[in-house]
C-alpha cells in the first residue's frame, strides 16, 4: 500500500486578470455624431424654408466684397472683372450694373402679377381668418341658446349657418310655431330672449352686421296702408333694437332692411311659413382695396 503522508502538498493559484476597460469614448462619437445629423437635417428644412430672394441675399452676404462683376474687355484672369464698380473698361464696354438698369419689358408683366399674387394671398388668409371666428362664433351661440332650456321649444326655429356672405343667424317661423304675432312687429318674449342672448356673442366680433325682415306671400292686412314692406322692415329694427339693449353697439349695424317677399327662404313655396323670418348676417370684411386702385 502506497505511502502518501511524505509526498509534498502542491497548492496553486490562479490569477484572476480583468480585461482593461473599455471607456466611454464610443458615446462621445455617437452624440457628435446625432448632433451632426440633426444639424445637416435643420440645414436642409432651413433651406427649403426660404425663398429665391433669402437664398440670393444669402449668397451676396458671403460673396467677396472688392470685386465687382463688371465687364472690362481685359481679358486677363479675372475674366473681365474689377476692383471697382466701373472696372478695367475699353472703349465701347458696357458694365453689368448699366444692363440691370435698363428697363425690361417683362418686369412691368412680373410686378403686377406679383401684386396679384400678393392680393389673392391676402384676401385667401382675411377670409381663412374669419371663418375660423365665425365658426367659433356659431358655436358659442349654439352653446348660448342650448344653456337656456325655456326656448327649447323654439329650438327648430332658430338656424344659424356660414354663407359666401358671412355667418347667418335666421330667426324663422315653423308652421304652428310662428315667432313673431300675426301682424306684430314685436316678437314673443321667447324669441326676444334667444335674440338678447346672442347680442354679448355678436359684439366680440369686428365686423359688420346687417339685419333684414322678411314676410311669407299671402299676408292679409286690417290696414291697406301697412303692409308687408312696412311689417318686415319693423321687425327687423325691432331685433337691432333688442341687439344694442344687450350689449351689441349701434356702430356695429351696417343696414336694417325690409324685404317683404322679395327673397323667400324656399323660392319654391313663397307661402310656406320659413319664408316670413328676420335674418342676422355677420358680413365678411371686404377684402383689401389694390394700392393701384386706391383714391
Amino acid at each position: 500500500m502506497a505511502d502518501y503522508s511524505n509526498r509534498p502538498i502542491i497548492i496553486k493559484k490562479v490569477k484572476k486578470v480583468a480585461h482593461a476597460h473599455h471607456g466611454g469614448a464610443w458615446k462621445i462619437a455617437y452624440a457628435d455624431f446625432v448632433t451632426a445629423m440633426m444639424a445637416f437635417f435643420l440645414l436642409l428644412w432651413l433651406i427649403s424654408m426660404t425663398t429665391p430672394e433669402q437664398k440670393q441675399g444669402l449668397a451676396d452676404y458671403f460673396a467677396p466684397p472688392n470685386i465687382s462683376a463688371s465687364n472690362s474687355g481685359s481679358g486677363g484672369v479675372m475674366g473681365g472683372t474689377a476692383m471697382d464698380s466701373a472696372g478695367a473698361q475699353m472703349s465701347g464696354s458696357v458694365s453689368t450694373e448699366a444692363k440691370a438698369d435698363a428697363p425690361k419689358p417683362q418686369d412691368s408683366v412680373e410686378s403686377g402679377a406679383a401684386n396679384a399674387s400678393s392680393q389673392s394671398q391676402a384676401q385667401a388668409d382675411i377670409k381663412a381668418s374669419q371663418s375660423r371666428a365665425f365658426h367659433s362664433a356659431a358655436a358659442s351661440i349654439r352653446q348660448a341658446w342650448q344653456a337656456m332650456p325655456d326656448i327649447t321649444e323654439i329650438a327648430d326655429n332658430l338656424l344659424v349657418e356660414e354663407t359666401p356672405e358671412g355667418l347667418n343667424i335666421q330667426i324663422v317661423d315653423q308652421e304652428g310655431r310662428p315667432m313673431f304675432p300675426e301682424g306684430s312687429k314685436f316678437p314673443f318674449e321667447l324669441t326676444r330672449k334667444a335674440i338678447a342672448a346672442i347680442a354679448p356673442i355678436l359684439q366680440q366680433l369686428p365686423n359688420q352686421i346687417s339685419i333684414s325682415g322678411h314676410t311669407a306671400a299671402g299676408g292679409v292686412f286690417s290696414n291697406p296702408r301697412y303692409g308687408p314692406w312696412d311689417l318686415s322692415s319693423d321687425r327687423a329694427n325691432v331685433v337691432r333694437s333688442i341687439l344694442s339693449e344687450f350689449g351689441l353697439a349701434d356702430d356695429r349695424i351696417e343696414a336694417v332692411t325690409g324685404r317683404s317677399t322679395s327673397d323667400p327662404f324656399f323660392p319654391n313655396d313663397p307661402y310656406m311659413a320659413a319664408n316670413q323670418r328676420v335674418k342676422i348676417t355677420v358680413l365678411y370684411d371686404a377684402p383689401p382695396v389694390p394700392p393701384d386702385m386706391a383714391f
